[in-house]
């Protein structure tokens, strides 16, 4: 039986989800919800979604809907997910949940008191290259992880983009350097030591960010990101005896991972996958019972404290 979603915002990620949606028997996108009706009900005609609501009140008052995914803007995640949650809803938040840990901590809070599943939306930790690239590291494929390094940027335009705007908690790490630090959490852990550089744009908010982080083992990290530079996103993981690059490390459109060592390099060819499909399936049998959520509150609340040490750290 196929889980019922309701999209919270007509946000321009909501495509990939529905697409994502659309593959599968066990989800089904059946309310969307605006600030506006008749954009809603516009957005819903195009999509083929069958209730349009002019609030995001009025869709968690539906008691058809199961599970509310959110893509609103970064500042109204935590708020918003906490009211799905108080309302009944099993909840998919876009990413970051937060910048702030406390924060996670209250999200997940209130989904423990309602009983619901809450999850932060990284799709790509449901793709194959990820679980793949996780496997050979834990093989010890490269020998003993000394380091990672990611980057990931691209220009943001024009200025009224919402990622640049300091009031709806913008810029360049929460966008796409929390990518950077979900990943090098993922192989590494939990950072010890965090140091954090930013350029601040005309918005107030982070238009290039640069860190590095200090893991258990010695285990040292790297990362930049941006919203004024060259598109780039590649993900390097560093062991002893050897290293795996991805290319595509978030969206995977062609799944390869290189093995790099002394003696050449191999392509670890991977099918393609859509992450979103996944994401959403994974949250339906979590909701259904038949699975475990892929990510909970423990690296939600590392992600953000991260994130939130990061910016201290920059700011200081």
């Amino acid at each position: 039986m196929s889980v019922a979603w309701g999209i919270l915002s007509t946000a321009r990620i909501n495509r990939l989800v529905l697409d994502g949606a659309r593959k599968s028997d066990r989800v089904d996108v059946a309310a969307v919800a605006s600030r506006d009706a008749e954009r809603a009900e516009a957005y819903a005609r195009e999509n083929g979604i069958e209730r349009s609501y002019g609030s995001y009140e009025a869709l968690l008052a539906d008691d058809a809907i199961e599970a509310i995914y959110i893509s609103l803007p970064n500042s109204m995640h935590v708020e918003w997910s906490i009211r799905a949650l108080e309302a009944g809803k099993h909840v998919l938040c876009e990413k970051p949940l937060t910048r702030r840990a406390s924060e996670a901590e209250q999200a997940f809070d209130a989904a423990e008191k309602a009983g619901r599943v809450l999850m932060e939306a990284f799709m790509y930790r449901h793709n194959p290259q990820t679980h793949r690239l996780s496997a050979l590291v834990a093989e010890g494929a490269i020998g003993e992880l000394r380091l990672v390094r990611a980057a990931f940027s691209f220009t943001a335009q024009p200025a009224t983009n919402i990622r640049l705007l300091a009031e709806l908690d913008g810029g360049a790490l929460m966008d796409v350097g929390c990518y950077c630090v979900n990943s090098s959490r993922l192989l590494a852990g939990e950072p010890s030591d965090l140091h954090g550089e930013q350029v601040l744009g005309a918005g107030g908010v982070d238009v290039r960010f640069t860190a590095t982080m200090r893991f258990a083992g010695d285990v040292l990290g790297h990362f930049d990101c941006g919203l004024d530079m060259a598109s780039r996103s590649e993900l390097e993981v560093v062991g002893s005896e050897g290293s795996l690059f991805l290319g595509d490390p978030t969206h995977a459109r062609v799944p390869v991972i290189e093995h790099r060592t002394d003696g050449g390099t191999e392509r670890i060819e991977l099918e393609v996958a859509d992450s979103y499909q996944l994401q959403l399936e994974n949250m339906s049998d979590a909701i259904r019972g038949r699975a475990e959520p892929l990510l909970g509150r423990d690296d939600a609340v590392g992600q953000a404290r991260a994130i939130e040490s990061l910016y201290r750290s920059a700011e200081q």
